[in-house]
């Protein structure tokens, strides 16, 4: 682990993925880098630089949902699914989140994700529509603090410093984050949610998913991605890529994560991870869409994660459309 700074690589230097595409004109290009891994572990295309560390931001999730489970954390079914979750502030995310809360005899109080809106759009308006306010537990990242205030006051350890990097808590959050990718963390910053961030390479983060569908049944990475194969609504939402992919592809493993990071695991092992370099989301379903093609992945879901239209007075202009 280093705190030191790691330099970006130069702009410019990374491929073009995406291009955006309007009235037939290249307004706009998307760059950055993307792994697939072969079945074998193997990579079987590398675009950009795979070895140089990003934060894979939500994308790390899946581990950290692990930790919790090693801490001794008793999790399954759709609460070990919310606890790996970037959820999108469903009703059904926010009952569960205050009812996990509350089954370890804490409360919203001891949560520090920063008060925010519902993830998803659609959820947002009608929540302020109701009249509500911006809140913690309606943060998307709030599965994944109560499960680790819940393993911290199982364990004894302070709640109120759950999210220091010295954190027992967050010293085993490292050791399995760097036991699934395979590398050390090449840095440690601090994620929007404020939980610890660790960086990794985009092979290493293909690597750690690769390494969760493979996992031992017993195991916690096999639990944390069971749980999420089969409940992948409380992953993300039922607006959302994520659910469509492991939804409509059982066995399927994928999470997203903010600034335009993805990684996918197939159940035989083949494993996908990239980042684009602008954090342009739009970019994001594309780039997937066409990296599970190259996968071998023949799927409907594919043609409905692709669609990236461009709209001008209301119809469709134009589309992002993937360059490799």
């Amino acid at each position: 682990m280093t705190s030191s700074s790691t330099p970006a690589p130069p702009l410019g230097t990374s491929p073009v993925l995406a291009e955006v595409v309007r009235s037939g004109f290249v307004e706009g290009r998307h760059r950055g880098s993307l792994v697939l891994l072969a079945a074998d572990g193997s990579v079987e295309l590398a675009l950009g630089d795979i070895a140089a560390p990003v934060f894979p931001r939500s994308a790390n999730k899946p581990m950290q949902a692990a930790a919790v489970l090693r801490a001794g954390l008793e999790l399954s079914g759709e609460r070990l699914a919310l606890a790996a979750a970037s959820h999108s502030g469903e009703t059904f995310h926010l009952e569960l989140v205050r009812k996990m809360i509350a089954e370890f005899g804490l409360h919203d109080g001891h949560l520090q994700t920063p008060p925010d809106l519902p993830y998803d759009p659609v959820e947002a308006e009608a929540y302020l529509a109701s009249g509500q306010v911006r809140d913690r537990v309606t943060m998307n990242c709030s599965g994944k603090h109560a499960a680790m205030i819940a393993a911290c006051a199982l364990n004894g350890w302070p709640v109120e410093s759950y999210l220091d990097p010295g954190h027992p808590l967050q010293r085993l959050v490292l050791e399995v984050v760097e036991e699934a990718a395979g590398e050390r963390v090449a840095h440690v910053g601090t994620d929007g949610c404020g939980a610890p961030l660790m960086a990794l390479s985009l092979t290493g983060l293909a690597r750690a998913f690769r390494g969760f569908v493979l996992a031992e049944p017993g195991t916690a990475e096999r639990a944390v991605a069971d749980a999420m194969r089969a409940h992948p609504e409380y992953v993300a939402g039922t607006r959302r890529p994520d659910t469509w992919l492991m939804r409509e592809m059982p066995g399927v493993l994928a999470k997203m994560g903010a600034e335009a990071v993805q990684a996918v695991a197939l159940p035989d092992g083949r494993a996908l991870a990239f980042k684009i370099d602008d954090g342009a989301g739009r970019a994001t379903g594309p780039v997937l869409a066409r990296a599970l093609q190259l996968l071998g992945v023949d799927s409907p879901v594919l043609a409905r994660i692709g669609e990236a239209p461009l709209l001008g007075g209301g119809l469709r202009v134009g589309e992002i459309r993937v360059a490799f």
